[in-house]
């Protein structure tokens, strides 16, 4: 079965407002850079406005576009870990829905991708238009915090907007994973990646997605996903904390045998409550890696679609599919072939 030259794939929550020009400038891009040879998949991430009678809308009137309704709000990863798992595109651009990414670059990724020999193309944003202070502050501090403790590199100043091979895709639907850090994923397959320099936009409508507590959820999975310092921090607080109590031993020792009173209840209590937090932070964390494995045993599937509204051409892998959203199998491209 013909496999089309460009994918692009867009996570969707609470997206109304933008989805009519959304569709209007994908649709123009992909257009421009492919022509007819493209598919268009919108994830509906359980929107709680009127998102997927929209998407319903315009799949039905551009057989280009396929949209797929998660059965409850998985969250974006996991929304496009679903459009990745059943997009079948030759390249694959993941981008936003909010327009804050300009779907327009997509010809120029391509040919930066064909220039370079490249399997990822990642876009690198230069400036942040729209965004609070506070925002680009914390999401800078972010990124090279996370370099810092992550044991794959991840690159500076990246989302989720790149174009990618379907060896690359590939390689990376064969990260089964429940957590999913899908910019720390891509780098973690490796092949030729290179960054693709852009300014990034304001946001179309509505408000962001992503507030503070998604984005510290977001990288808590990013550090405990790729990186064991958190656990490593135990060893170098006991080590720490051995010092400490061998100079308040010390301390202790010499004033005993100077006469001098030791200093009492204060000092005790604070010497019990830092050790108390130390030792609570490190639990937390040990606690923290554990239940991820108790998640990752149960065998999940990442995502579960609950109806499809146009055509898509490929199994699910990751997730499962309701009664009455499977393709037939005619229509589903055979992957031992391809």
């Amino acid at each position: 079965m013909h496999r089309p030259a460009l994918s692009i794939v867009i996570p969707c929550f609470n997206e109304a407002a933008t989805l009519p020009l959304l569709h209007q400038r994908v649709s123009a891009a992909a257009m421009a850079a492919v022509g007819e040879d493209h598919e268009i998949i919108l994830i509906n991430d359980g929107s709680r406005d009127a998102s997927w009678p929209i998407m319903q809308q315009l799949a039905a009137a551009d057989p280009k576009l396929a949209a797929i309704n998660l059965s409850r709000n998985h969250g974006h990863q996991l929304a496009l870990t679903a459009g990745l798992d059943l997009c079948s595109g030759e390249q694959i651009l993941i981008i936003d829905a909010d327009l804050q990414d300009p779907p327009e670059l997509v010809a120029e990724m391509r040919e930066t991708m064909a220039r370079e020999g490249a399997d990822v193309v990642y876009a690198v944003r230069r400036k942040r238009a729209g965004e609070t202070l506070f925002k680009k502050a914390t999401a800078a501090a972010f990124y090279r915090v996370l370099d810092r403790l992550t044991d794959t590199p991840i690159p500076l100043d990246t989302g989720d907007f790149r174009l990618m091979s379907r060896r690359a895709l590939d390689a990376l639907l064969a990260l089964p994973e429940q957590a999913r850090f899908i910019r720390g994923m891509v780098a973690w397959i490796g092949f030729r990646q290179v960054p693709f320099p852009y300014d990034r936009a304001e946001r179309h409508a509505g408000e962001t997605n992503y507030p503070l507590s998604r984005m510290l959820r977001l990288a808590f999975d990013a550090v405990t996903g790729f990186s064991t310092a958190p656990l490593r921090f135990a060893s170098h607080a006991s080590v720490a904390l051995a010092g400490a109590s061998l100079l308040l031993l010390v301390y202790i020792l010499w004033g005993y045998f100077d006469g001098s009173p030791v200093q009492g209840w204060t000092s005790t209590m604070l010497v019990v409550t830092v050790l108390s937090a130390v030792q609570m932070f490190v639990l937390g964390m040990i606690g923290e890696y554990i239940g991820r494995l108790y998640i990752e045993s149960k065998r999940r599937p990442l995502y579960l679609v609950a109806d499809i509204a146009g055509t898509v051409h490929r199994r699910s892998t990751l997730g499962f599919q309701a009664a009455g959203t499977r393709i037939p199998q005619s229509e589903m491209v055979d992957e031992d072939r391809e």
